[in-house]
């Protein structure tokens, strides 16, 4: 994130994770802001000798290849892809990362990601598979649908990246709503609202990323991150060849996370803010996942910080616990030893719903809101994490305690439960997804969340 040349993309999806239908006018919903730092001496004649920089942006990526939409092609697009807004969305996203791509070593990186979701589903539409399984429409009440074409892509606009008036300061961002009729308004509107905003002093320090998220009464559940991604293969929770920024894998239990987050504004009492959130994709037999949604898994691992968020997870509720803990010494602790397993570190666990030897009393992940089955683990600031760098009581870096965090999340990751076949070779724990922000769950009126994220670095220690 020290790297003046700045590489970041944008992506919006829909409920199961795909883009449906695109917004009017608005073009695919992928986009890029990618350039590099020029710089020219200028010449003093009263000194003889160049006593000043004068700076310049050279873009990778115009507004026009950002606004490309179905039925418009570009170099490399398929055939199959040019009518249907799922895959031009993917392929798009190929290309942006063609034009944006850095060679660097030890293999080539494309950008950061900033990630838009909306968490309106219509039932009736039957859009959305159930764990990867084509499945008829059913009756509406299960997931939030307040308004007609609920699971719509947002409007988008975008700042391209400029210079400050004496080229010393860099800034950009994207920023848009749900509500398509809408035109401004932001967060002071009764609008939904997103807007991450980038910022850097030219030479110096880390480019600071700030966001805010509004949700409103049409649009009450919304997720927004910025994720570092692998740089081909799966990215968590996405079932097409994707475009990031981890020029090498992370693996657990090798690596660590460094950042620094300032939360201004927590979004709610339903906002789960991710400190952290680690994701990818392996099959229940352990075997890497290979593009078969009815087999692949996505597995998600995440932190939440915010302290209104409680432990679903207790003795009385083992159905929302993992079935065991497994301490930083490797001592197992099973969730009926009620003297011992720490409840109060799990927020929720739920099993992929096509595995076959779950142990009861067991949850099932919801089977919509990705392309393939998942697995959530779902963590909570508590003392046994705090052998990982990990928060260790409940407001730990929340609104007023703006920290830098080193977070060994390759330790903790490698410990956690996640569901396989008995008798299987266990899976190789390779994270293609690492991201930080907010999923404003279902709200009940309308909720904010602002956060500043910089510094975030992802170290590898083997």
């Amino acid at each position: 994130m020290r790297r003046d040349g700045l590489r970041v993309g944008f992506e919006a999806w829909n409920f199961c994770n795909e883009v449906g239908k695109e917004a009017p006018l608005m073009g695919s919903p992928r986009a890029a802001d990618c350039f590099d730092l020029a710089r020219t001496h200028a010449f003093s004649r009263t000194q003889g000798l160049n006593n000043g920089e004068g700076n310049s942006l050279i873009h990778k990526v115009s507004d026009a290849n950002n606004r490309l939409g179905v039925g418009r092609p570009f170099p490399g697009l398929s055939r199959q892809a040019l009518n249907n807004a799922d895959l031009y969305a993917a392929e798009k996203e190929v290309y942006l990362g063609s034009l944006c791509e850095v060679d660097d070593k030890p293999k080539p990186w494309q950008f950061w990601m900033v990630m838009l979701k909306n968490g309106n589903y219509d039932s009736n539409s039957g859009l959305c598979p159930e764990n990867g399984r084509k499945v008829p429409p059913f009756k509406p009440g299960r997931f939030p649908c307040p308004g007609i074409d609920c699971m719509n892509q947002p409007l988008f606009h975008h700042d391209m990246t400029s210079l400050s008036s004496d080229g010393s300061m860099m800034r950009g961002g994207f920023y848009g709503s749900y509500e398509l009729g809408s035109e401004g308004g932001g967060l002071n509107s009764g609008n939904s609202y997103y807007e991450v905003i980038w910022e850097k002093k030219v030479g110096e320090g880390s480019w600071e990323f700030r966001h805010k998220l509004k949700t409103s009464k049409l649009y009450p559940w919304l997720m927004l991150y910025l994720r570092a991604d692998a740089t081909k293969g799966f990215s968590g929770g996405y079932h097409y060849d994707t475009r990031g920024m981890l020029k090498t894998l992370p693996e657990s239990p090798n690596f660590k996370v460094k950042l620094t987050l300032d939360v201004k504004q927590g979004g709610g009492p339903k906002s789960q803010f991710y400190l952290i959130d680690i994701g990818s994709c392996w099959k229940n037999d352990g075997t890497p996942c290979n593009g078969d949604v009815l087999t692949d898994i996505t597995r998600y691992s995440e932190m939440i910080i915010n302290p209104a968020t409680e432990a679903w997870c207790n003795p009385k509720n083992l159905i929302n616990c993992p079935p065991y803990h497994i301490t930083p010494n490797n001592i197992k602790i099973y969730r009926n030893d009620t003297a011992n397993f720490p409840y109060g570190a799990y927020h929720y666990y739920c099993a992929p719903g096509n595995a076959k030897y779950l142990e009861a009393p067991y949850s099932t992940c919801d089977p919509y809101s990705n392309p393939q089955a998942q697995e959530l683990v779902q963590l909570l600031p508590h003392p046994i994490w705090a052998d990982y760098g990990y928060p260790n009581k409940q407001g730990d870096g929340w609104v007023g305690d703006a920290r830098t965090w080193e977070l060994d999340v390759g330790g903790l990751s490698s410990r956690l439960y996640f569901y396989q076949d008995p008798g299987t070779t266990p899976a190789r724990r390779i994270w293609t997804s690492l991201d930080v922000g907010t999923e404003i769950f279902v709200s009940n009126k309308d909720e904010v969340a602002e956060w500043t994220l910089s510094d975030f670095d992802v170290i590898l220690t083997s």
